[in-house]
């Protein structure tokens, strides 16, 4: 970045560069510490808000192929994260759930994720928290707008 570029240069290239910086260092958190990723701990959370959700609707809110999701699943399967039951509702279909123990899992990667941001966080003080969170939430309103390619409806409480 260029100390002369203009605001929305440097804008434009920051909301690019620290979130993928900050991904990859909670992923690389959440394996060295729990064995997980951070795409296994969005499937939890997801399913933990929206257990009916479908693999190809799970793909869709969390930006990743379907592919991708089914050999997360899997994994989360395996590893006893998650449960799979048929839909008192409609018998073919089937609810995936986090299990106990997936539910956990979550807690403790949360927690773990907390940890790990505090220590950059502190670099901003009350106020510019606040701030941030402020700036970083109307933006969401304004690329997640309802009737947009993009909108979402996130379950993660925002």
């Amino acid at each position: 970045m260029n100390p002369n570029d203009s605001p929305q240069a440097a804008i434009t290239y920051l909301l690019e560069h620290v979130p993928s910086v900050l991904m990859r260092q909670s992923d690389q958190t959440l394996q060295e510490q729990l064995g997980i990723g951070m795409s296994q701990l969005r499937i939890l959370v997801l399913l933990q808000k929206q257990p009916e959700l479908l693999q190809n609707q799970i793909a869709e809110h969390l930006g990743q192929t379907e592919a991708s999701i089914s050999r997360q699943m899997r994994i989360m399967h395996e590893k006893g994260l998650l449960t799979r039951r048929v839909d008192p509702n409609n018998r073919r279909a089937h609810l995936t759930e986090p299990t106990p123990k997936g539910l956990k899992l979550a807690e403790a990667a949360n927690a773990a994720l907390l940890r790990h941001t505090t220590p950059t966080l502190a670099a901003l003080n009350d106020k510019q928290q606040k701030q941030l969170v402020e700036m970083l939430r109307l933006m969401h309103d304004a690329v997640c707008a309802p009737g947009k390619i993009t909108s979402c409806d996130h379950p993660f409480g925002l």
